[in-house]
């Protein structure tokens, strides 16, 4: 599925970490509960850690604060650093020995968009850059022109004409430009839940504005985590997690403008170049970020007609999606686990993923 936006990441405004202190319970003074906010990937990154003295919890704060520079600075996609060095080779046609920083990604983002069919797929930098999502401050402005869509799409580009051999990436398609967008954020919670369990850190937090992965618990008691509502900022749904568990949201609300009455959302459907129509919002759980991540994008794209065939595709076992009319998808795992918060007149309840 919204910052100096070097990405096309997801910005919630509301339901970030407070959610998840307000709701999670109270701590014991055995268990001190430290929080820290940063910023990183273009939003306000928080940090919330359970049971360790200052000390520890500062030097985890410091740790992940570097980290997430070192990452933002390497998958920028428009300012200068490796993976600008890598979308100027594909431009050129070139072939570059992959930076070391972006190789893994690349890679895990190769396999996520093969088994979304690539509805997600982060080759479409071109067409995010097209529709001016890119920009740090999204102005409401006239969008592309249709003939404009229809000659970039028409040269299909995607992350599937990347080709790496060793260390070494390559692509015949000069229309493709990577942007990690919709898959950065996760897989930077992922190697920072990585980095507080090196450290000893057995039960905290990383919310990356909405965006988040829980481990442990908030003092024997579950992360309490609130699920916007895609009509406005209330809270639509409370979802309980314990044990290590991410949960991504992505929506039609996070980051849009509106030209002449009519309402565009960043989201990209690779096969038109357009917006993705039919989708308000997709909440996906799963027990590592940046397959939520990507999921959370490519099944807003399937819709309310082919999220279900996608998420099995892509190994996900906790869907709910909300389609523009209001009605609710869930599947039934996720529907014994989520806890609505407003009545509902029409939900649909998949067979089991």
């Amino acid at each position: 599925m919204n910052h100096p936006r070097p990405y096309r990441f997801r910005f919630v405004i509301v339901l970030g970490m407070l959610s998840a202190i307000l709701l999670g319970g109270g701590c014991s003074r055995q268990l001190p509960s430290q929080y820290f906010r940063l910023l990183a990937f273009g939003t306000i990154m928080e940090l919330e850690v359970i049971g360790v003295d200052r000390q520890k919890a500062q030097a985890a704060y410091q740790t992940l604060q570097q980290d997430f520079q070192f990452m933002h600075k390497a998958w920028h996609a428009w300012d200068p650093g490796p993976l600008g060095r890598i979308n100027q080779a594909i431009a050129d046609g070139r072939t570059i020995a992959a930076p070391p920083s972006v190789l893994p990604l690349l890679r895990i983002s190769q396999e996520l968009a093969r088994k979304s069919d690539y509805l997600f797929d982060p080759g479409i930098g071109r067409l995010v850059e097209l529709w001016g999502f890119h920009n740090s401050d999204l102005e409401p402005h006239a969008p592309p022109r249709d003939e404009d869509i229809e000659a970039l799409v028409a040269r299909h580009p995607s992350i599937r004409d990347m080709k790496l051999e060793g260390f070494h990436l390559s692509c015949d398609n000069p229309a493709g430009k990577l942007d990690f967008g919709a898959v950065g954020k996760g897989y930077g919670i992922d190697r920072a839940i990585e980095r507080l369990r090196e450290m000893g850190i057995t039960d905290a937090i990383v919310n990356a504005g909405g965006d988040l992965r829980a481990i442990g618990s908030r003092a024997g008691n579950p992360w309490r985590i609130a699920i916007r509502d895609p009509d406005g900022g209330s809270i639509f749904a409370l979802l309980s997690v314990s044990g290590d568990e991410a949960v991504f949201t992505s929506g039609n609300y996070e980051r849009n403008f509106t030209w002449k009455g009519k309402f565009y959302h960043h989201i990209i459907d690779p096969r038109t170049g357009r917006p993705a129509v039919g989708t308000a919002s997709v909440t996906v759980l799963h027990p590592d970020a940046t397959t939520a991540d990507a999921a959370a994008t490519a099944l807003f794209i399937a819709g309310p007609d082919d999220w279900y065939r996608v998420a099995r595709q892509m190994g996900i076992k906790y869907v709910l999606l909300i389609d523009t009319e209001g009605m609710v998808y869930m599947n039934p795992a996720m529907q014994k686990r989520i806890e609505l918060q407003k009545p509902v007149q029409d939900i649909h309840i998949s067979e089991p993923l």
